[in-house]
């Protein structure tokens, strides 16, 4: 039975967006795509320095939230979910969008990479995705819609990915582990794996202008994806229209993962 879906179908939902640094930035694509369906937004920022970038972004999307998080901080996740609930009561969508390692250990390759600097990529990149799970799922009394950002270099080796393929690859699987434990409670969750996009993140990656290059040579609708393609994708999975999907990993990239 097809299911009765209002118009706009995001209309009254609660949407947490976390990683939006600038215009560039994922996040802030899969947001605007959030609010041009009808969501309620609340935005993140890293810190004081990235403040003055997000704001006007989070002005612009009428962001009921405006919040500062370094999940790197203790106690930093459960005030932003403290006031999540304090303002709404509920949540419906959780986008993860933040990734992070020591320049040094990214691009000197993972024979090279210190135990230190796999810990800190680990626990920001992936462990911190786990953390707001456990956050986010009592407040999605009716069920909801959780986003974890991954790329190709969790399933395939990208030479310049270095310690971010291992990590990615373990944030994939724990979004499968969360659809299984989740499912029961009507929550969905989904690992988006988008194609090089020129976002700040990226420009840590040695060589990034060169994989840009061949994705686009090699993707076979001819062209890169934007964030907007990203965001109305995860706009879609967390509409009614895509109840049934949950677990996998899904590719945004302009066909680009089935390439050899």
């Amino acid at each position: 039975m097809t299911p009765d879906i209002p118009r706009p179908v995001l209309k009254g939902k609660k949407a947490l967006v976390i990683g939006v640094a600038n215009d560039s930035s994922i996040a802030y694509g899969c947001a605007k795509a959030f609010r041009e369906l009808g969501a309620d937004l609340a935005i993140t920022y890293l810190n004081d320095k990235a403040k003055p970038h997000v704001e006007p972004l989070a002005r612009e999307l009428e962001a009921s939230l405006f919040l500062p998080l370094d999940v790197a901080v203790p106690g930093a996740l459960e005030r932003v979910f403290e006031e999540v609930a304090a303002k709404w009561g509920k949540l419906d969508i959780l986008v993860h969008s933040i990734a992070f390692a020591p320049k040094e250990d990214l691009q000197g390759g993972l024979l090279n990479c210190s135990a230190e600097g796999f810990a800190k990529a680990m626990d920001v990149s992936c462990h911190s995705f786990v953390r707001m799970a456990k956050l986010a799922a009592p407040l999605m009394t009716e069920g909801g819609t959780m986003f974890a950002m991954s790329y190709h270099g969790a399933a395939k080796v990208v030479p310049t990915y270095s310690v971010m393929g291992p990590v990615k690859a373990a944030l994939e699987a724990c979004c499968r582990y969360l659809a299984y434990e989740l499912g029961g409670k009507g929550i969905r969750v989904h690992a988006i794996s988008p194609g090089p996009l020129k976002t700040r993140a990226a420009s840590g990656l040695k060589d990034f202008d060169l994989l840009l290059a061949e994705a686009e040579q090699r993707a076979p609708i001819g062209e890169l994806v934007d964030i907007m393609d990203v965001g109305f994708t995860c706009a879609y999975l967390a509409t009614p229209f895509a109840r049934r999907i949950s677990g996998g990993t899904v590719y945004v990239d302009g066909g680009v993962n089935i390439m050899a």
